[in-house]
């Protein structure tokens, strides 16, 4: 029965059930994948009555966790496939607001496999990995002009047996 849903879909179902037991406000948000590749993540956010400011642009608060899920959830996928027990954190983040967010955006980080071999990293030292992940978001429904860009420090430390 899994055969027949998209890796997009199956992902977008992880990151829903994740926002439900762990971080409610990713689920009030409703991020879909877009697209998943070995190298990269799409996620769209919808711009409606829940994501919109006072302007009718997307609130910065849910730009920031359109960056979040993007980059957590492209390295909890290499955690997943290594099978072992890792704890990811963000522990820096950096954001420029270019324009305003007037439409659905698309967030992506293209940094898939950097993160592959942070993970690797991770677990043959055995100690505390760091890396920065870039993640830029777009309106394309509006233009192909980014509209943010986000640095996050992702931190992976190999939990103790």
């Amino acid at each position: 029965m899994i055969g027949i849903f998209s890796p997009e879909t199956l992902t977008t179902w992880k990151m829903w059930i994740f926002g439900i037991i762990r971080i409610p406000l990713i689920f009030f948000c409703r991020p879909r994948v877009v697209t998943i590749t070995e190298t990269s993540l799409e996620v769209k956010i919808k711009l409606n009555r829940r994501t919109r400011n006072h302007l009718n642009s997307m609130y910065f608060g849910v730009l920031s966790i359109g960056a979040d899920v993007t980059g957590g959830f492209l390295a909890m996928e290499y955690i997943r496939k290594s099978k072992s027990k890792i704890s990811l954190i963000f522990k820096d983040f950096h954001a420029d607001f270019l324009k305003r967010a007037e439409g659905d955006v698309h967030f992506r980080c293209n940094e898939g496999l950097e993160i592959s071999q942070l993970v690797e990293k991770t677990i043959e030292s055995g100690q505390r990995q760091n890396m920065v992940v870039h993640i830029s978001a777009r309106v394309p429904s509006i233009s192909d002009d980014v509209v943010a860009e986000f640095e996050l420090t992702l931190s992976l430390k190999e939990k103790a047996s």
